[in-house]
């Protein structure tokens, strides 16, 4: 068992990105722009005039852990079994490793080669959670299980296109002692702030998942936020992106699980960009984000974040869940199932805008005192966003690419004004 002491407490600065979707379902392009996300670093006030040693003394925690060696088999068999390893925190990002990277990494295994260890949360006595290595881990269940073939080998190439259950006896044996080192954090790990008040287990993990993830396949802004703030409200989020009728607007496959709780996911979920990237998920979250409009500050990636580490209660996201489905619900009937889907002008194709989402969901959760008003209405609000979309000026503040602040308010006010019943 070690402990490594005197760890300063430190929320790392997150990337700044700009991301751009675009997911095309035969005649239909989702459209996802998410903007100029860029934001100037801000330095923390009087930084000089804070004593190191002192700061040091006030936010230092301890990290127990232990390392043990698990062979493949073992690791099958509690992946298996469900009661001793949990391969899908709510941290953790979507699987994501191709049948290519998956078979490398048997590949390393046949031939030896050192691979990083795993990394575990105790979060029950001899029962973890995966915190990082959860690629390594799901690869190697399905490749015992049968899942996939080996592909793309470099050295050992005879072992292309089999199975587990296809390799020779001497192959099965050379994977059944094979073993991966794991490292777990202990629930004794505990925080030592006496001057702000303890951390809390989850606080620490969250930390160092965060550090644990500072290389490798990056991750977005949004699987940041989905790692560092599990709660009530992050999988109220996550039950909404799973909506049918949202599922449909967006051209994502539709969720079939049937245990949530489930490691398996749905093979053309996973491979749909707005799912794997977990932006689906951040289009829930843009809804609340901006529909507070003192939250409308700033950058969008400081729109979002801030959102996203409110602390809501299981009551407050249940209340929250349920706003969500009534406006968009009452969105994707007023434009008879095809909410948000406009064609530019002098073009045929049709296109779901994202920026026309932000700006309808908002809008109606402003008037949603009149939504059956607007209902009414239906034939001349739809007439309405048809003319605004071919006016040039009024078109460029519906799907302009700008996420500024005033772009994001001048957008909802003006899809405010289509949605008023006249």
């Amino acid at each position: 068992m070690t402990v490594c002491e005197n760890l300063p407490l430190w929320r790392p600065t997150l990337a700044n990105r700009l991301y751009f979707n675009e997911i095309e379902d035969g005649n239909m392009t989702v459209d996802v722009d998410f903007g100029n996300e860029d934001e100037a670093g801000v330095e923390p006030e009087n930084l000089a005039q804070i004593d190191p040693e002192e700061f040091l003394a006030q936010n230092t925690f301890r990290i127990v852990y232990q390392s043990n060696n698990f062979f493949l088999p073992q690791i099958r068999h509690m992946i298996e079994a469900g009661d001793a390893i949990n391969l899908r925190p709510e941290y953790q990002r979507r699987l994501r490793w191709s049948n290519g990277q998956k078979s490398k990494l048997i590949e390393s295994l046949l031939l030896n080669i050192p691979i990083p260890p795993v990394f575990f949360y105790e979060s029950d006595a001899a029962r973890y959670e995966v915190m990082d290595g959860q690629q390594r881990m799901n690869a190697i269940r399905e490749f015992f299980s049968g899942d996939f073939r080996l592909s793309g080998l470099k050295v050992l190439t005879p072992l292309n296109g089999l199975t587990y259950s296809k390799c020779p006896p001497r192959v099965k044996r050379t994977l059944d002692r094979a073993s991966i080192s794991a490292i777990v954090l202990l629930m004794e790990s505990e925080s030592e702030k006496p001057a702000q008040g303890q951390l809390s287990l989850t606080d620490i993990r969250r930390l160092v998942f965060d550090r644990l993830n500072t290389g490798g396949m990056k991750l977005n802004p949004q699987e940041i936020r989905n790692a560092l703030n599990p709660g009530p409200f992050n999988e109220a989020i996550i039950r909404l992106s799973r909506m049918k009728q949202f599922t449909d607007v967006f051209g994502i496959p539709a969720y079939t699980e049937n245990d949530v709780e489930d490691f398996y996911e749905n093979p053309r979920r996973q491979k749909n960009v707005l799912y794997s990237s977990m932006r689906d998920c951040e289009l829930i979250l843009r809804f609340f984000a901006l529909k507070d409009d003192e939250n409308i500050r700033g950058s969008m990636k400081s729109m979002l974040d801030r959102a996203m580490e409110v602390e809501f209660s299981q009551e407050q996201a249940t209340a929250a869940e349920g706003e969500f489905r009534t406006i968009f619900e009452f969105c994707f009937k007023l434009f008879d199932g095809k909410p948000f889907e406009i064609s530019p002008p002098d073009q045929e194709i049709s296109k779901v805008s994202a920026a026309l989402y932000d700006a309808c969901m908002v809008a109606a959760s402003r008037l949603k005192d009149s939504l059956d008003e607007i209902t009414d209405d239906k034939g001349n609000v739809q007439k309405r966003l048809a003319d605004a979309v071919q006016d040039e000026d009024q078109y460029e503040i519906i799907v302009g690419r700008g996420n500024t602040a005033e772009a994001v308010r001048d957008r909802i006010d003006l899809l405010q004004n289509i949605l008023k019943p006249t």
